[in-house]
């Protein structure tokens, strides 16, 4: 329950119905006017360096983040700012190393990135049933937290209404990517960043004058209620009670860096820039939002600590993922007035804007994959009505059995699927991506091997891990076959990964490695230099 009085519940409602309203106005206004496929997958890449940077934080800044990791940082302190921290570290990451070489080489998939160095159906396959492995658990997180959230803001209990609204939420997602193509979920990250961003930094604001504007006195207080005392302030405390608890929360540490940089609906917005240029505008653009959100949420995040006490965010949620907004709540103080309740209202639309558009810019990722990748390599010179179509119909393809599953998750700790996303990302999308950008004698077989062996590994450590079985907080505590000494698999899965890839393209014998390193000599310049500019033609009698 928020305590806020039937007022400020009637303002998140209108609150929620306006964001569907506009949202949906958006997708109808800006999706696809005709039957191009540039338009569906890219929006003609016609989105400027901030606005596109601005999506691609929305992207990124996923529900996961707001809620998973604002409740770590209110809950264990240290470990939680080390982990928003990772999260911003795996976006400079993707700056840095992958973004201007996905950009060259990919036109709308993970699968055309990976394609243009080795081409053939069953790279593409393979691609895309990964892309979907990646996704589809975390879109089954966000779903179900679409009924939680509603349920703390409204005040209701029912389980059938938080089912209503987790199916309402999936025919949301359905519609914003059939109907938007990327430049409508584009638009909508965008509203969803600049209203999270918005209304964190006035919580933030309220908060830290709450204790004198001397954030030293919030840690402090924090420390007091947190229950663990001085431990709060440091390494550790996450994952005090498993055997391993410092390499548990490196594992962690490398599944959000690695994991979180190569998600392929993060990815897909390299091809929506115009030039390499625009790609590192955009990426200043993305790092800079994030940098500044993982700010607010560190602030808030360890506010509501300090306001509410660990208890306080315990009896809401035993993992803390309602924090953001006891912060956000205890920051006004005892008595809210109108002003304050429209403001909290804003903070609840904002994290409900945050699932629906993170959720409807996986599903046009796994849409795209399956029409592109799948169908349309399976017969060349489909038409472009007709792939549209199919995307069209493969965002309800792989919506629906998403709202079955989270209807029927919302009761259980869906933790391991989040975990499951970014390791699969960690273990089998990055080493695939990084060897097919950069080692000249990588094969096919490498690489189906990566890809493979990589999502493989993770589905097999993560069964055995205390997420899964063995905890109270597990997906089934009434069982116990944990085996896996960690949290997350990335300590090992991830080595695995690239030792499979390794191995496969080892194995092909020096032949085919004389192969590989013809073929990527020939797209090298492509994969680090982009394709050749055109030079502008002269006149006969000269300039």
């Amino acid at each position: 329950m928020t305590d806020l009085g039937g007022s400020a519940q009637s303002w998140s409602l209108v609150a929620f119905c306006s964001v569907v309203t506009v949202t949906l106005l958006l997708c109808v206004v800006t999706g696809p006017g005709r039957d191009d496929l540039e338009e569906f997958y890219t929006g003609y890449r016609s989105l400027s360096p901030l606005r596109n940077g601005l999506a691609v934080a929305g992207d990124y800044i996923s529900a996961a983040t707001v809620l998973t990791i604002g409740g770590v940082i209110a809950l264990c302190g240290y470990d939680g700012v080390v982990l928003a921290l990772s999260t911003l570290l795996s976006l400079l990451l993707l700056m840095f190393l992958l973004a201007e070489p996905l950009h060259h080489t990919g036109r709308f998939t993970v699968g055309d990135a990976l394609g243009r160095r080795m081409p053939g159906r069953a790279v593409r396959v393979t691609a895309c049933a990964v892309t979907v492995l990646s996704l589809v658990p975390m879109m089954i997180v966000q779903l179900a937290g679409v009924g939680q959230l509603l349920a703390f803001v409204l005040g209701f209990s029912g389980s059938a209404m938080k089912t209503g609204c987790v199916v309402g939420a999936g025919t949301l997602m359905i519609g914003y990517a059939a109907l938007g193509g990327m430049k409508g979920t584009a638009l909508i990250q965008i509203l969803k960043t600049v209203l999270l961003l918005g209304s964190g930094l006035v919580v933030a604001v309220l908060v830290l004058h709450a204790f004198g504007w001397h954030p030293g006195a919030m840690v402090d207080a924090a420390a007091r209620r947190s229950g663990a005392g001085e431990a709060f302030l440091r390494y550790g405390l996450q994952f005090a009670d498993g055997p391993y608890p410092g390499p548990d929360m490196i594992s962690t540490q490398v599944a959000i860096v690695l994991g979180g940089a190569c998600l392929p609906h993060v990815t897909m917005r390299m091809y929506t820039a115009g030039s390499a240029r625009q790609v590192r505008r955009t990426m200043s653009w993305a790092v800079s939002s994030v940098a500044l959100f993982t700010l607010v949420m560190t602030v808030i995040g360890i506010g509501a600590t300090a306001l509410v006490g660990r208890a306080g965010i315990t009896a809401a949620d035993p993992r803390g993922s309602t924090a953001y907004l006891l912060g956000a709540r205890a920051a006004f103080g005892p008595e809210v007035s109108r002003t304050e309740s429209l403001l909290f209202s804003t903070v609840t639309a904002a994290i409900f804007l945050t699932l629906l558009a993170s959720v409807a810019g996986m599903t046009l990722a796994c849409a795209n994959s399956l029409a592109h990748d799948v169908a349309a390599s399976r017969r060349k010179g489909m038409p472009p009505l007709r792939e549209m179509t199919l995307a069209r119909l493969c965002a309800l393809v792989v919506g629906v059995p998403v709202v079955l599953l989270a209807a029927l998750a919302q009761h259980r700790s869906l933790q391991p699927l989040a975990t499951l996303s970014f390791c699969t990302g960690a273990s089998a999308i990055a080493p695939a991506l990084v060897y097919s950008l950069f080692w000249r004698r990588f094969s096919r077989t490498g690489l189906l091997c990566t890809l493979a062996g990589g999502s493989a590994a993770v589905l097999v450590l993560m069964s055995g891990t205390r997420l899964v079985s063995g905890s109270p907080v597990a997906a089934f505590p009434e069982a116990d076959f944990a085996w896996f000494p960690f949290t997350t698999t990335a300590l090992v899965s991830v080595p695995l990964g690239f030792a499979f890839g390794w191995l496969g393209t080892v194995l092909g014998g020096r032949r085919g490695a004389r192969r590989e390193r013809n073929r990527y000599a020939a797209v090298e310049p492509l994969i680090l230099a982009g394709p050749p500019r055109r030079r502008p033609g002269r006149s006969p009698d000269g300039p």
